[in-house]
């Protein structure tokens, strides 16, 4: 599998790029007032209003630092109902792929109900890396506020 690394705070995330649609600049997000944790807003997308969330709010407590490298991830997230929806993620230190087996990545043996997105590590010689599961990224709250009817600008 190839799965598009990226990092929060210091530690490494990967996504499987099957979910993948593209990977963007950091745009200018127009944000959305009393929005849950997490959610940073929407961009425009090819003349389609997009959610983002922000990966390092939702995980780590701080927005992603706006840098060369921070990207929004373009992923196919699943609209609950057979389809999927654009979501856009901003992640820091967007660089690279790998190649890993799905086999690589192993339990941690932790679990956190705040963060159920967060899925087994895989080991290379530069540390841990962890899987973030897209289908588990956010709570049924913040889908139905999201994707409950289709967005118009």
């Amino acid at each position: 599998m190839l799965f598009l690394l990226f990092q929060l705070g210091q530690d490494r995330y990967a996504l499987d790029t099957s979910r993948v649609a593209e990977v963007l600049p950091l745009v200018d997000i127009t944000r959305i007032p009393q929005a849950p944790p997490g959610v940073a807003g929407l961009f425009n997308y090819r003349g389609v209003p997009v959610p983002v969330i922000d990966l390092s709010q939702l995980t780590i407590g701080r927005p992603a630092r706006s840098r060369l490298n921070t990207r929004i991830v373009l992923v196919h997230y699943p609209d609950g109902g057979g389809g999927t929806r654009l979501l856009g993620l901003i992640a820091e230190k967007v660089t690279e792929t790998v190649r890993r087996d799905k086999a690589d990545f192993v339990a941690t043996g932790v679990t956190n109900d705040r963060v159920p997105f967060l899925g087994p590590v895989a080991t290379d010689a530069r540390g841990l890396m962890q899987w973030i599961d897209v289908e588990s990224l956010l709570p049924a709250s913040v889908r139905a506020v999201l994707f409950t009817q289709p967005l118009a600008l």
